[in-house]
């Protein structure tokens, strides 16, 4: 029979009450004894009259007095007693100290650490099953963060060995002015994608802190904004961007709902196709709904797209000008406004993304 916290203390109960019924009465026995003795009253054959306090240690008539032995026998079982009661609480909650121990052992390095309690599913069992839950989601997260810093190591260093490699080109032979502008673009191109990639890094970081300030905005005017600065950029890629925005009023933070909405249209208008549409919707219930045509998502690869630098195509590096985070901060940016985002592949093909704001008043 496994020992659980309950039954220990129950065990110790039952140890202990015989000593403590023994420790109490003799205590009591001997304070009544001692107030009597004080009032004058026969005590253990003595007559009455005034007692001085050197009487307590001596006897009555030259007898031996006992009364100096029962206080220090009552001293001795304090001792005794406190000693065996720390004992008794150290054993009971034993087991919880193993639990605590098993936690303090949980680290980076030690990823893999379960309680993995058995037994009867009493308090000890659910309180180590809550523990392996918190230890689950712990080393999610630093998988996650493990992930995400080898992978934003690794986008980091491709387009800085990239540009190094542009400049030891220019460095070790003199070049045309057509291979001067050809470098001059590959550069500033270089230059522009790590710009966004820190861009999107620090964004990422300021919204895993959650929302600093928040106010009441007009979600329809931000994304109307944001559908007008990406017309021109949907027409050089052939695609026909509407618009439909039901005015509503949202808790949150401007620049960062434009951030949301700008990565969202611009996703949409990327990846599609010659004479595609984008479809952007605002509910009045601080809804905003972003979907588009375009190649065949499977579903199963959804899920995954909101990850950092994840694409559909499996490239870790983005021709296209992106850095793979666009979804990314669309999620962050939605958590941080207590909100919500999922999306579904379309079944003609392109996604549907649908985010959920906390709706003013």
């Amino acid at each position: 029979m496994r020992l659980t916290p309950r039954r220990r203390a129950m065990i110790a109960v039952l140890v202990f009450s015989p000593l403590a019924y023994y420790y109490v009465g003799w205590t009591v026995h001997l304070v009544l004894n001692l107030l009597r003795r004080f009032r004058g009253n026969t005590y253990f054959g003595c007559g009455g009259g005034s007692v001085r306090l050197l009487d307590l240690f001596n006897g009555c008539g030259g007898s031996t007095f006992h009364t100096g032995y029962a206080v220090v026998e009552v001293i001795l079982m304090t001792a005794v007693v406190a000693v065996v009661v720390y004992g008794l609480a150290r054993w009971v909650v034993q087991p919880v100290r193993q639990l605590a121990d098993a936690v303090g052992r949980f680290g980076p390095n030690a990823l893999g650490l379960r309680l993995r309690a058995g037994g009867p599913r009493d308090e000890t069992r659910q309180l180590a099953e809550a523990i392996d839950a918190m230890l689950d989601r712990l080393a999610d997260g630093y998988e996650a963060q493990r992930r995400f810093a080898s992978t934003a190591s690794h986008e980091l260093r491709t387009p800085l060995a990239t540009q190094r490699a542009l400049i030891e080109v220019s460095l070790s032979q003199a070049l045309t002015p057509d291979q001067l502008a050809l470098l001059t673009r590959q550069l500033l191109a270089t230059n522009e994608r790590n710009e966004k990639l820190v861009d999107g890094l620090l964004t990422l970081a300021e919204t895993e802190r959650g929302v600093m300030a928040t106010a009441p905005v007009r979600l329809d005017r931000i994304v109307g904004e944001v559908v007008e600065l990406h017309r021109r950029t949907a027409k050089e890629r052939e695609v026909e961007i509407t618009a439909q925005l039901a005015p509503a009023t949202v808790i949150g933070e401007e620049p960062l709902l434009d951030r949301l909405a700008s990565n969202l249209v611009y996703n949409a208008i990327k990846y599609n196709q010659p004479g595609g549409t984008v479809g952007v919707y605002v509910n009045p219930d601080g809804g905003l709904i972003v979907t588009n045509t375009g190649p065949s998502v499977p579903p199963e690869a959804v899920a995954g797209l909101f990850e950092p630098f994840r694409r559909l195509s499996g490239e870790r590096l983005d021709h296209g000008g992106g850095v793979g985070l666009g979804l990314t901060i669309a999620r962050s940016i939605a958590a941080a406004h207590g909100g919500a985002i999922a999306a579904q592949a379309n079944p003609d093909g392109g996604l549907t993304v649908s985010v959920r704001l906390r709706p003013a008043g």
